[in-house]
């Protein structure tokens, strides 16, 4: 019988943003540092991953970041944190927010988060209990931005392609900002990260670039739909009322048992209807 248990992968928060789509509020408080129904954006990314049972984080860290390592310090005392930090954050992309957390990451699986995407906590045990590697979390209900990934199928055929000149109308789904990397595809991946940072003209390339080719290349990823369940991406103002309407209270750490119980609960109210 094996005693082998199964390691939490590392939580790697990309959170160098300048929130500049939030005008004047951007000098005073990082973007990750609001507050979205009661709870400020980056405390419910790390409940909810404390909740999946994940306890060692990477925070990249580049706009504001002494603000960001204070309230971490603070709020959650005693996990498992290492800072990096992007000193050219402000003209570059989550591809170099990444590849700077490549030595903090070591040989571990990872879960990436961009620090402006409120999730509930379902989409996380749902992309933890996925048995497949290398997993993007997908909304196949929502139109694909021109600057977000694009197509990433489960077809065998490695035609995933996540390049800007990819159209809406050639989206599987749009990738939400939450991924899953295996620990054998680490090194693939941050070379390919370093190469792509080689060329000055692709330095504020998202890090999706490096999934595509990747996945050109032969490396298989797959889609997570999460269609139906809450999230948002902050990218406006509008995005940010959004996800005040959408998540009403402040965030809790919920254990999976507890879970399955609000869904009983929730479930048997619903028959009763």
């Amino acid at each position: 019988m094996s005693n082998d248990i199964k390691r939490a992968p590392v939580a790697v928060i990309l959170a160098t943003g300048t929130g500049a789509h939030f005008g004047a509020a951007a000098d005073k408080s990082p973007a990750c540092l609001r507050s979205v129904g009661g709870s400020v954006i980056l405390e419910r990314t790390l409940r909810n991953c404390l909740s999946c049972g994940i306890s060692q984080f990477v925070l990249v860290l580049g706009h504001r970041a002494d603000e960001i390592r204070q309230f971490v310090d603070k709020t959650f005392r005693g996990i498992r944190v290492t800072y990096v930090t992007n000193t050219r954050y402000d003209n570059s992309g989550s591809a170099q927010a990444l590849l700077l957390a490549r030595q903090a990451i070591g040989m571990s699986e990872f879960v990436k988060f961009d620090a402006n995407v409120v999730f509930e906590v379902r989409i996380l045990r749902r992309l933890l209990d996925s048995n497949e590697t290398n997993v993007l979390c997908m909304n196949s209900t929502t139109p694909s931005a021109d600057n977000t990934v694009k197509v990433i199928t489960d077809d065998p055929a490695p035609d995933a392609e996540a390049d800007r000149t990819i159209t809406p109308e050639l989206a599987f789904a749009a990738a939400i900002g939450i991924e899953k990397i295996a620990a054998k595809t680490g090194a693939r991946l941050f070379a390919e990260l370093a190469q792509i940072m080689d060329d000055p003209m692709r330095s504020n390339d998202p890090d999706t670039v490096a999934y595509a080719r990747l996945s050109a290349a032969g490396t298989p990823f797959h889609a997570l739909d999460i269609a139906g369940l809450n999230w948002v991406r902050i990218d406006s103002k509008a995005d940010f009322d959004t996800a005040n309407a959408m998540f009403g209270s402040p965030v809790t750490t919920v254990s999976r048992g507890q879970e399955r119980a609000i869904d009983a609960a929730t479930h048997k109210h619903t028959e009763s209807l």
